[in-house]
């Protein structure tokens, strides 16, 4: 079961928790998502999933960088801007 609540309400019946597998707690005024309360027969598979997402999102920076790594391989020093992009362009085409 899952139930949509208020700060103040999660504040006067703290036991609520208890109840459902899962709780919104929402800003009733503005009706802004602020968070959620998961059971505690979900928290632990919630949190391999968590653990693996944020992993995932943490390696896609290093993965785009690492396109850019091949540009650096040479001496560019007397190269105009135009010819390493064409030198570049290069190395992706078949």
């Amino acid at each position: 079961m899952t139930m949509k609540i208020g700060i103040k309400e999660l504040v006067k019946n703290s036991s609520i928790l208890s109840n459902y597998d899962y709780i919104e707690l929402e800003d009733k005024k503005t009706h802004e998502l602020k968070g959620l309360f998961i059971s505690p027969k979900y928290a632990k598979e919630f949190q391999s999933f968590l653990d693996e997402k944020i992993s995932k999102e943490k390696q896609i920076e290093p993965d785009e960088m690492m396109h850019f790594v091949g540009i650096f391989d040479g001496d560019f020093s007397n190269m105009t801007t135009k010819e390493m992009r064409a030198l570049h362009a290069s190395k992706y085409v078949e």
